[in-house]
């Protein structure tokens, strides 16, 4: 079906284009009876503004990019929805794409953002990305970018994070001081920043209590169905872990999941603490407890350091911390 344009409007309503156009962009010389009438025609009709039109005639681009690495997954979509708002509040649209954490995706979706000549674009790297040329043709481009959720400290631009370091720390520190002594570490990729520094809090709090720790205490597992692989056998194992710190929620629910299937008791057997405060944390049983990361917040911030560089701003690029906060349940 051909797209419903202004001059569609203009024949509606026997009013000129200019008329049209001048009237939904609320044009003072438009009386508002007709800013009315057109604008209940647009409705009428389905008229969907050609925003990269508009950017042209009125030289002002106010549309950013955003690369997400999964839209279903509950933190992802909880910074979408803090980007959503800030972009909206100041005016800008949001052109989204997913790369379902594959680096090709990644790639692709920056190619597709540059060619659409967003004005900016916020990036949420993914779990295969190591080579970041490709970031670095934004920023040759002149483009604004910002990283969210996962830094990348080799590159000098703007990050937003959650603190992952402290937040991981403080839940292996209160785990410790539940009388916990054999605690488990199910990271991601080390080829993540923001793995590698939940890992280095799980590492530094085990050290500061004196408590010995070696390879197999760390194992890669970060998504649900890796955990339920994975915890047989390590809950068959002679030393036996009395708690589990796992990198995020989905494979801290697997390893409920197993652990009840099995007759380990939770958390007297054994504890799990997960990483993000999804919804599943708080519909499980018992609860689980957790590290909130502040999603909407995380967006939020990284929305608003994207606007300030659009208008100019010029200062050194910054990585701003979120606070992430340990959220005590019954799995503990």
């Amino acid at each position: 079906m051909k797209p419903i344009t202004i001059k569609d409007i203009a024949h509606e309503l026997h009013v000129s284009v200019s008329t049209v156009s001048r009237a939904l962009q609320n044009h003072p010389d438009i009386s508002n009876r007709t800013k009315s009438l057109v604008k209940a025609c647009a409705q009428k009709l389905n008229y969907q503004p050609n925003l990269l039109a508009s950017n042209l005639r009125t030289c002002r681009n106010t549309t950013i990019g955003v690369v997400i690495p999964e839209l279903n997954h509950h933190f992802f979509s909880s910074v979408l929805n803090g980007i959503e708002q800030a972009a909206n509040e100041a005016g800008y649209q949001v052109l989204i794409c997913q790369t379902s954490e594959r680096v090709n995706k990644e790639v692709q979706a920056v190619k597709t953002l540059l060619t659409s000549r967003v004005a900016g674009i916020l990036v949420g790297l993914s779990k295969e990305t190591v080579d970041l040329q490709h970031i670095k043709e934004i920023m040759e481009r002149g483009v604004p970018v910002v990283l969210y959720d996962r830094p990348c400290p080799s590159l000098p631009c703007d990050q937003v994070v959650s603190d992952d370091y402290q937040g991981a720390y403080d839940a292996v520190e209160y785990l410790i001081q539940t009388g916990r002594k054999r605690i488990m570490c199910f990271a991601s990729s080390m080829q993540l920043e923001m793995s590698r520094r939940r890992y280095q809090g799980w590492r530094d709090a085990m050290q500061h209590y004196g408590i010995s720790i070696s390879d197999d205490m760390v194992v890669e597992c970060d998504t649900r169905l890796q955990a339920i692989n994975d915890t047989p056998g390590i809950l068959h194992l002679d030393t036996r872990p009395d708690a589990v710190f796992c990198v995020n929620d989905d494979a801290a629910v697997g390893v409920l999941q197993v652990a009840q299937s099995l007759g380990v008791k939770v958390p007297q057997e054994l504890a799990i603490c997960g990483f993000s405060d999804a919804p599943i944390s708080r519909v499980t049983m018992p609860m689980l407890t957790t590290v909130q990361q502040h999603g909407d917040e995380i967006g939020k911030r990284a929305t608003e350091r994207l606007l300030k560089r659009l208008d100019g701003n010029k200062y050194i690029p910054q990585t701003e911390m979120i606070l992430a906060e340990l959220l005590v349940r019954e799995t503990t």
